[in-house]
């Protein structure tokens, strides 16, 4: 009786920790895919050159159009709706938060670097470009973990 027990004993514990194992890869998998996410939106959004200032010689990013673009690429690659909820198909289940988007102009002397103490972000420029920082909640698959949530970073320059 005591080895019948035993026996079951073990193998619950085995599958929690099987189940501990494949919530961590999923997670690593999800954060991956994310990261991917950011930092396509960061690079599309660096590559929106406003065309007014261009014709001047000056080369700037315009705000709104990487804005707009930042979210396209978001909803697009994350499986998002417009307000950055997730769809029925989206590997998430929480809404992603763009917590920090900032559009590093002509303005400023490049070499430039940027510096988020809230995020621990720190980057260097050499001409105009956008950081990113998003928000992710990882859908736990079986609750053996405890919640999981990231600051994704990105950061892309204006390539020309």
């Amino acid at each position: 009786m005591a080895k019948l027990l035993f026996g079951i004993l073990m193998t619950v514990i085995w599958w929690m920790l099987h189940a501990l194992q494949l919530d961590e890869e999923v997670a690593m998998g999800t954060v991956y895919d994310v990261k991917q996410a950011v930092n396509s939106a960061a690079h599309a959004a660096a590559q929106q050159l406003d065309r007014d200032k261009l014709e001047v010689g000056l080369l700037s990013i315009e705000e709104e159009r990487a804005e707009q673009t930042v979210a396209t690429y978001l909803m697009d690659n994350l499986s998002l709706d417009g307000n950055l909820n997730p769809l029925p198909e989206s590997f998430l289940r929480d809404p992603v938060e763009v917590r920090v988007f900032e559009v590093l102009d002509e303005h400023l002397a490049y070499p430039y670097t940027y510096r988020n103490a809230q995020y621990d972000y720190e980057v260097t420029f050499d001409r105009p470009g956008v950081v990113l920082i998003v928000h992710v909640r990882y859908p736990l698959l079986f609750g053996v973990l405890a919640p999981i949530e990231w600051d994704v970073r990105g950061s892309s320059e204006l390539v020309y």
